[in-house]
């Protein structure tokens, strides 16, 4: 790492902790007005500062560049003991623009039962569920192995509805659902489209299992961390599929879309002087060999440890991460994709300063990406993660 790189990393590190002092994080207030009727009201953002290898103007100076990640507001409320919902925007994009990503109604037959309608995230993998809020090193996991939550619908959300339960004192859950699955490839960039003239119109179908085999987890929307809350050793697996849901901008060229994946979280207190988290993460994705680049095998590891003791306002938390997405080759000269066959890797190293868990959170992490054929990129990163 560079002089200059350590001298822009501590400039935004002291401009990051010191904007903390005038702010109070708080959970989503809640407001009620009748028995099991109430309204819960929050917002969260994410800032950072970064600085990439190569990704100056000029293509060969380190960019250096302070941006808002995301701003989010979440609305939910109950009108009974039976009847609830959620609202929740987020600004994103290149033109920073507000869109509603969960807007749904959830009847909760039991409480171990309900059918979720609406835009909200189907059933999937871990990573995907948890997000960039709730991930172990903040942030998604840079759309390397989980690919759907950054490519699929917006922001990996789908209008369709779905089952969601458990059984066995809370310990197995399952949602299964059906979905419209029309942007499967949303920022690819392998020159997908959503149905059009001539393809049927099918649903996607997702489902996810997942047992725990210590405490069990709450809630259909998860979470890869619990920063000592709980000891979690959880396996998962899940799955989606739409026949014809691959549509390239070839004319005729259509296929099936499938995946499936198995992911795994062991987190345990009281490990030496703190509490020790583990995850991992196989991928198969499938797309009727029209996306070459975009189907393959991928896989994700990641590793944590958060000390017990408070230094200030917080907790320390050391992490490492990595990834990998093979995409499948081709000695075909006909196909679509000539990206088949390019593996893309990711490492990262880093450490969270837990204030508030999920809520007050600051992370500095360094990464490495290569990409079969091209230079390694390295990077530096410095975020806050504030919800209210």
């Amino acid at each position: 790492m560079d002089v200059n790189l350590k001298k822009k990393a501590l400039l935004s590190a002291v401009l990051v902790a010191s904007s903390i002092a005038a702010l109070q994080a708080n959970a989503a207030g809640t407001i009620s007005f009748g028995e099991d009727k109430s309204i819960s009201v929050g917002f969260g953002m994410r800032t950072s500062y970064s600085s990439v290898e190569n990704a100056a103007g000029n293509g060969k100076d380190r960019s250096s560049d302070f941006s808002l990640d995301s701003a989010r507001m979440y609305l939910s409320g109950s009108l009974n003991k039976y009847i609830k919902g959620m609202l929740n925007t987020e600004m994103s994009g290149p033109d920073n623009t507000f869109q509603v990503i969960d807007a749904n109604v959830q009847f909760e037959f039991s409480p171990n039962v309900a059918i979720w309608a609406g835009r909200f995230l189907s059933p999937s993998d871990r990573a995907n569920l948890a997000g960039p809020y709730y991930s172990m090193g903040g942030g998604y996991w840079s759309n390397v192995a989980s690919r759907y939550g950054w490519n699929g619908g917006i922001i990996g959300r789908d209008e369709g509805v779905a089952v969601v339960g458990n059984a066995l004192d809370g310990k197995l859950s399952y949602a299964f659902g059906a979905f419209d699955g029309n942007n499967i490839f949303k920022f690819s960039g392998v020159g997908a489209q959503s149905e059009t003239k001539g393809t049927k119109d099918n649903l996607m179908y997702a489902g996810r299992l997942q047992y725990d085999f210590w405490d069990a987890e709450p809630g259909y929307y998860g979470t890869g961390n619990y920063f000592g809350a709980k000891d979690i050793l959880a396996i998962g697996i899940a799955g989606r599929s739409k026949k014809d849901g691959v549509v390239s901008t070839v004319p005729g060229v259509v296929g099936d879309y499938t995946s499936y994946s198995v992911d795994f979280l062991l987190e345990k207190k009281d490990v030496g002087p703190g509490t020790a988290s583990l995850e991992a993460a196989y991928y198969d994705y499938d797309t009727d060999d029209v996306f070459l680049g975009e189907q393959g095998h991928a896989y994700s590891a990641g590793a944590g440890y958060l000390f017990n003791e408070k230094m200030g306002w917080g907790q320390f938390m050391p992490f490492v991460r990595y990834q990998k997405f093979a995409a499948d080759g081709s000695t075909d000269s006909n196909s679509i994709n000539t990206a088949g066959g390019i593996d893309t890797k990711k490492y990262e190293i880093g450490v969270n300063y837990v204030m508030l868990p999920y809520n007050a959170v600051i992370t500095a992490a360094y990464g490495d990406t290569k990409v079969t054929g091209a230079k390694s990129i390295d990077s530096f990163n410095v975020g806050l993660q504030l919800q209210f």
